[in-house]
Order: C-alpha cells, then structure tokens, then sequence
C-alpha cells in the first residue's frame, strides 16, 4: 500500500505539519489560563486578563487555520490515495480469469472494492491527521505538565500504563474479529447481487420470503459479529475514563497538598494540570482508537492485497496475431478439468479442425461440455490437456488481446447495458457510425423491432435488458458481434429465443454477408444447425460423432434420437 502513498507524499508531509501547528496553540492554552487565573483573578489585573484573552483568541483562530489546512492536505492525500488504490484493484478485477472471479465470487469483490478500499481510505487520513495530532500532543503535554510541576508529570506517568493495558488488552480481543465482519459483509452483497440480479424470477417464483429471509439471516449474522466487537470496545472507552479521573483526582489532591504545604504550586497550576492531564490521557485513549482503526484496516489491506496480488493464470504469449492462415480452429487432444471440480474432466481427449470460412455446428446434450469447449477459443480458460489452436498458433502463445481481436462471441445470456440501443450495438466498437450500426441490426434481424420503437436505434435499454424480450436481447448482441472486425464468430447457443423463421433469415443473412468467416455454432435445435458445413456431436466431455447432418442421421444413433425427439416434439428438425 506504501506506493500509493507514495505518490501524495508532500500533502502527506504538510499535513502533520500544519496539525503540529495546530496542536502546538492547543497546548499553549492551559498555560495562559494559568496566568489569567494566577495573575489576573487573584491578582485583580484586569488589563493582564483582557490582554491575556486577546492572545487566547488569536492562539485559537491561529491553531484553527492550522487545523483547517492539515485537512485540507489529508483529504488530498486520502482521496488521492482511495481513487489510485480503487482503480487498480478494479483494473486487476477486469484482468482476472472467469477461474479467479469463480473463487473470489462476485460479492467479494464487490466489497473488496468498495468497503475494504475505504476503511483503508480513511486509515491513511486518520495516520495523517489523529496519529501525529496524539503523538504530539502526548510528548508536548507531557513536556507542558512537567513545566507546571515535576509532581503532575508523575501522576500522569503512573496512570499510563494501566492505559496502555487497557488499549492493548482490548486490541488484541478484537483485531482477529475485523476479517470476520468483513467476511460476513462479503456474504450480505453476494445475497444481495444475486437477488436483485434475479428479481424477476424470485418474483415468479413467489420466493420473496425465502429471498427475506436468506437475507435478514446473513444480515443478523453480520449484525451478531458487529455487536461483538462494539461490545468488546464499549468496554475500552470506561475503563479508559476510570483512570483518566483517577488521575484529576490525584493532581488535585497532589496541588491541594503541595500549596497547604507552602509549594509553589498554584490554583492555576493546577488547572492547567489538569487540563494538561485530560489532553494527554485522552491523546493515549484516541491512539488506541486509532490502533483499532488500523487493525480493522489491515484486514481490509490483506483481502485488497488478495486480490492485487493474485498471480495471472491466464498469461499472455508474445505472438501478436499476424499469420498468413485466418480464421483456422483446431483442437489436438483436448482436455479440461475445472480448478473447483475436484480433477472431474468436462472434456476429454477432444480433436477437431475447423477450416477458414468453415461452419461447424456443436450439439449435445445438457452438460456435455460444449459452451466449455468454445470458451477455450478465446481463453476463457486454459486447456488442462493438449493444444487448441487458432491460425495454426496454440492460443497459449498469443497475446490476450491480440487473440480477442480476431473473434466475436455470443454468449448464452445476452449482456446488455444501461444505455441506447445503438450504443449496446457498437458497445465494442464505439467509433462505429450510424449506417454500420444499422447494417450489423439488418443482418441480426434486428432493424426492423428496433426501428418500430418512438426513439428507434436511440431507445434506452433498462438495466439487464429487461425492457426487451429474450429474442430481442439475443439479436442486440449477435448485432454487436457482427460489428466487431472479425476472423471466428462462436454463437453459445445464442439463438434460442428467436422463432425459426427469424433464424433461418439470419443464417442466410449472415452467410452472405460473412462468407470467409469461420464460424462455430452451439444450438439445442438440429433445425439451427442441419445446414452446417459439418456437426460435432458431444456427448459426456467427448466427441461421439463428427459430420454433415445427412451422415449423422446414418450413423450417429445420439444425432438420430435427438433428431426424432424434436421431430415428435413440433417438427423443428425439419
């Protein structure tokens, strides 16, 4: 975290200095008072009071304006240091794997991101401002007492380190606890992206009370933990106080004594004291405050670190994408585990080819690893086994973005954004103009329930899409895969809500505007997918058949049963 700190250094520098400043007339005070008392009241010397009070109001509005810039250049500093430190652990999120977000989980994150960074936030400002204001203010009243009188620096001395056990014995209850809250925050945001994410079905479901309650249970356990470390510090702040008036008591009892006694301790002596006493008792009381802020930040620290330090899984290779070969797919005895499935292989020992310009359709039944398969491609995640290969280069050796740059892909959920249609449209290619956008919506099927809208290609999209059906969704985002430049186009079953009417004019539409383009289609439907160049049957992480639809239905008895299922079920084989 120092190297964000870094960057802030001089406000860093300045700030302790002002709040030295500031501190400096606070101390200043008592010992006026002192004389006003001794000297003025006692004294009947109502110009030394008036004069006396005059310097008092300046020393204050002096130490205010110190006060005013420390603020000012912590604040710079911690905001400074909060926005570096949040757009990097952002920019490290973006850049991990879907195998490191699985573990972190979306929740985390979210917290990580937001809660975490700001308790490290307002740590640094705390350790700018309060940590060098106590500092300070512990030596200098120290220093100040002991000008009073040797006697009040001792009583002050003796009540110390029953402070400190106190700062410490409560410290070390709680610190181990901050990991837990901030884990049980994890649990809360997790609960509350998902439901919100999934309102619409809870509310299909009629599971708003199951969702309540799921909810209020991680809230109470959240709320449990929290209660245990306030009740734990509630005890802190008393005992604290105990010896602070332990200690007025005994500067009182130490003046009363030392003036019967013909001391030259006097009334305002001691009223210094004592507020040399409480400034310096509390500086120790606000320092353990601090050392709790700064535990519950370290464990805020070390789950941000967590997340900055993760090590890429996915590296990038130094090939950049130039190949004479464009848009060839091969996979040469693929296999795949995912990390979190116990060494479990979705796919095994997988080979194929798929030629430039080639369209190779991908069918199967649930779970048997084809939208896994695809997402090799573009390196969603890395083959455990064997090589997949793009333009005749193992995707390993290619740069991230370079091998990204050479495919669209659609996905089974339809990603849209809170912005216009025509902005989710060119949402990867922002410089499109206008008639591109259009002509993308054309070959998507999509111009014409787009232009039938009051606002047409300017219609705002609600949050998730929600304001479009499913098929609409799906031909917004097969439109702003087709206005990316593109070698390879994957559709994951991204045509599952349009009727077949409108997905047969799309495929003729897409094959006559994209006819050098390799691409590799996941369908349910055998109707979304018969007139491919060749059809890849999976079946239980495997390749159980490979050809056209007219060789399958010979001699692929899986292709035939799921041929003649969708043919009893409504004839969309046909």
């Amino acid at each position: 975290m120092l190297k964000y700190v870094k960057k802030y250094w001089v406000f860093c520098l300045l700030a302790p200095l002002f709040m030295v400043g500031e501190v400096a007339m606070d101390l200043l005070q008592p010992d006026m008072m002192a004389a006003i008392v001794d000297d003025g009241v006692l004294k009947n010397d109502i110009a030394l009071i008036i004069s006396m009070g005059v310097k008092m109001i300046l020393t204050v509005l002096l130490g205010g304006l110190c006060g005013v810039m420390c603020g000012v250049f912590a604040n710079i500093a911690a905001q400074g240091f909060g926005n570096d430190l949040r757009k990097d652990v952002f920019s490290r999120i973006m850049n991990l794997s879907f195998q490191q977000t699985d573990k972190f989980s979306t929740g985390s994150l979210v917290t990580r991101l937001t809660n975490d960074v700001t308790q490290v936030q307002n740590t640094v400002m705390m350790l700018v401002r309060g940590f060098v204001r106590n500092c300070v203010m512990f030596l200098g009243g120290i220093v100040m007492l002991y000008r009073q009188s040797p006697r009040f620096a001792l009583v002050a001395l003796c009540g110390l380190p029953f402070v400190a056990f106190f700062a410490v014995f409560f410290l070390r209850k709680t610190s181990p606890l901050f990991s837990v809250v901030q884990k049980k925050l994890d649990g809360i945001n997790h609960i509350m992206q998902e439901t919100v994410a999934g309102a619409r079905v809870v509310k299909a479901y009629v599971r708003e009370d199951y969702e309540l309650s799921r909810f209020d249970e991680a809230n109470d356990a959240l709320c449990a933990e929290n209660l245990r470390v306030q009740s734990l510090l509630a005890f802190m702040g008393p005992c604290m106080n105990i010896v602070l008036n332990l200690c007025v008591v005994a500067v009182i009892l130490v003046g009363g004594w030392t003036a019967r006694n013909g001391g030259s301790i006097t009334p305002g002596n001691t009223m210094a004291a004592i507020t040399y006493l409480a400034q310096i008792l509390h500086g120790v009381t606000f320092m353990a405050n601090i050392f709790q802020i700064f535990s519950r930040a370290r464990a805020s620290a070390q789950r941000i670190n967590e997340v900055l330090d993760s090590p890429a899984v996915i590296v990038d290779g130094a090939h950049q994408g130039d190949t004479p070969i464009r848009g060839a797919v091969e996979f040469r005895n693929v296999s795949f585990a995912y990390p979190s499935g116990e060494g479990e292989k979705v796919l095994e020992n997988i080979s194929f080819k798929v030629e430039p310009g080639e369209t190779l359709g991908i069918i199967g039944a649930t779970a048997s690893g084809k939208s896994t398969l695809v997402h090799l491609i573009p390196r969603f995640y890395d083959a455990t086994e064997g090589q997949v290969l793009v333009d005749g280069i193992d995707v390993k050796e290619y740069d991230q973005t370079a091998l990204r740059e050479k495919i669209a892909i659609v996905l089974q959920k339809a990603e849209l954004y809170s912005r216009s249609i025509a902005e989710n449209i060119s949402w990867a290619e922002p410089a499109a103009d206008p008639w591109q956008i259009k002509r993308a919506a054309e070959i998507a099927q999509a111009d014409d329930f787009i232009c039938q809208k009051t606002s047409g290609y300017y219609t705002p999209v609600t949050e998730g899409g929600h304001s479009l059906s499913g098929g609409q969704k799906q031909r917004i985002s097969i439109a702003r895969a087709l206005l990316k430049e593109h070698e390879i186009l994957i559709f994951d079953d991204s045509t599952s809500a349009l009727d077949l009417k409108t997905e047969a004019a799309l495929y003729k539409a897409l094959e006559e505007a994209c006819p050098d383009v390799t691409k590799i289609i996941i369908a349910q439907r055998i109707a979304s997918i018969k007139g491919a160049d060749r059809i890849a049957v999976l079946d239980d992480g495997g390749i159980a058949a490979l050809g056209t639809h007219e060789e399958l239905l010979q001699r692929s008895e899986i292709y035939r049963d799921i041929y003649h299922s969708q043919l009893e079920e409504g004839g969309e084989a046909k």
